[in-house]
């Protein structure tokens, strides 16, 4: 049993990096491209981030020091594009 844990564990590590890799050559600005993939998961990924609701809003506060908001911003409009169009379903 315990060797088919480790495997899992193997696999899922494997994906993450893969994961992580793929977002750093794909989704990343000129800025933050020399950083190392664990400078990525700790600026963007494991940012520590605070909801604030007020009525009929709700707003996250994240730390300055962490990432600029502009380039924070833009890296999640490049993650969004990855996205390709949707799918339109075909009349039968």
């Amino acid at each position: 049993m315990k060797f088919a844990a480790n495997e899992v564990r193997l696999q899922l590590h494997a994906l993450a990096y893969n994961l992580a890799n793929f977002v750093r050559t794909m989704a990343t600005l000129e800025v933050i491209e020399t950083w190392s993939l664990a400078s990525l998961r700790e600026r963007l990924i494991k940012t520590g981030s605070r909801l604030v609701r007020h009525g009929d809003y709700a707003i996250f506060q994240m730390a300055a020091a962490v990432l600029p908001r502009k380039i924070f911003a833009r890296v999640l409009d490049l993650i969004n594009g990855l996205r390709g169009p949707p799918d339109n379903p075909v009349p039968a």
